[in-house]
């Protein structure tokens, strides 16, 4: 299992814990904040007013970067959002529009579905499996366990996002990349 990195999230240590339960195999991880200077989310172009869609494509271009080889030709990677609450953000402001009768622009609609951002890393690094989107972080690893055992993946990039909802709360994503059990055991599914 590759360490994770010093300063390990809470999300990425749930999500390293989901992996070991699921018996997969950890390949590299990140999370946000990593760094002392991750204040800022970088802005990902098309997606407007929310950090979900852009702090879920950082942690997860990080661990794809943190591999430490460039992935095999051929190779099959599933992406597995996992969020609570989606993206909270884009529904409030969705809804106060409503609520006051304004107009709602077109990109709110297309970055409320919390895997819409999905597709955008799908296509920027040529991944090719399936994307799946829950609730929690057993069922990702679950999911992510099922695509790889029935020959759907040969890795999953799992990805847990979570935007601050309470006062005094920071956002935090965190993301895994998981290939199946180092024993040469299969999962039962």
């Amino acid at each position: 299992m590759t360490p994770l990195p010093t300063v390990a999230s809470a999300g990425l240590i749930a999500l390293a814990a989901a992996a070991a339960a699921a018996d997969l195999t950890v390949s590299s991880s990140a999370s946000w904040p990593e760094a002392d200077d991750d204040d800022q989310v970088t802005p990902l172009a098309g997606f407007i007013e929310s950090n979900f869609s852009p702090l879920l494509a950082e942690v997860a271009v990080r661990a794809l970067r943190s591999r430490g080889q460039p992935q095999a030709s051929g190779k099959v990677t599933a992406i597995v959002v996992v969020t609570a609450l989606g993206d909270v953000t884009t529904a409030t402001r969705t809804a106060a529009a409503v609520d006051a009768g304004a107009r709602v622009s077109p990109l709110l609609f297309f970055q409320s579905v919390p895997n819409a951002v999905a597709g955008y890393l799908a296509a920027r690094w040529d991944l090719t499996g399936p994307v799946v989107c829950v609730s929690g972080t057993s069922a990702g690893l679950d999911v992510a366990a099922l695509l790889i055992a029935d020959g759907d993946a040969d890795e999953a990039l799992v990805v847990r996002v979570d935007l601050a909802v309470t006062e005094g709360d920071a956002d935090r994503a965190a993301a895994i990349l998981v290939t199946g059990p180092a024993t040469g055991t299969t999962v039962n599914a």
